[in-house]
């Protein structure tokens, strides 16, 4: 009679999901799904990355260039006396072109005239003030609406500028004859600006006062252009 002996408890290899088994063996850990690298949202992280970057860099340069100057509180008239408070201090960016007047020379300006209009909320520039009245006694101030036509080609003209008012032919056509003495009205600017409507230049131009009324006629015809004279003396 042959006899069977047992295999120890060792020797036994219990399989898994098998009926009667006894306890189960270790479970398998399936493997980490792999990922799928997107270009398009690769692409968009590095866009944000980006942008972000120059946001910070925009900031950080706006804050940088800030500086802090005076501006009004509200429309100051040419001719007016500039008081402290019509004044008020700002922290903003300017280009370094614009000569804005620092809030630390606010004393300076108390007590001076506008040269210009300053309208509310404007930046105070150092050519809107003046410590003269303007005009002056013995001035007036005439505006003319001029064409492209009227002006100096690729000339600049800006307060202060020395400039002839020329008159111009009466009629549509008219020649002038040569050796004719056309009449001419020494003035300077006081203010430049553009018509929006129109797209003519609006110059504010000081004259003697004997003279005011007929530049003025003159102007409100069209029948003037003007001559931008050498600022030498």
């Amino acid at each position: 009679m042959t006899t069977t002996t047992p295999a120890p408890d060792s020797a036994r290899i219990e399989r898994p999901g098998r009926a009667g088994g006894g306890a189960a063996g270790p479970a398998q850990i399936a493997p980490p799904p792999k990922m799928r690298r997107r270009p398009a949202m690769v692409a968009l992280s590095v866009a944000l990355i980006c942008v972000g970057g120059l946001a910070s860099a925009w900031a950080w340069q706006s804050t940088s260039n800030a500086q802090e100057v005076l501006t009004v509180r509200e429309t100051v008239h040419r001719g007016e006396v500039i008081e402290e408070a019509d004044l008020v201090a700002v922290q903003i960016g300017l280009d370094p072109a614009i000569q804005a007047v620092p809030a630390a020379d606010l004393s300076t300006l108390v007590g001076k005239r506008a040269a210009l209009d300053i309208a509310a909320g404007g930046v105070v520039t150092a050519d809107q003030v003046t410590d003269a009245m303007v005009p002056p006694k013995g001035y007036a101030v005439v505006g003319l609406s001029l064409t492209a036509a009227m002006l100096p080609t690729d000339q600049i003209i800006v307060p202060g500028d020395l400039v002839r008012v020329v008159t111009t032919a009466g009629e549509a056509g008219a020649a002038v004859e040569p050796g004719t003495e056309i009449p001419t009205y020494a003035a300077s600017v006081v203010g430049v600006s553009i018509d929006e409507i129109t797209g003519n230049t609006l110059v504010n131009v000081q004259v003697a006062r004997p003279k005011a009324a007929i530049v003025g006629a003159l102007a409100a015809n069209g029948q003037v252009a003007l001559v931008l004279d050498s600022q030498e003396q």
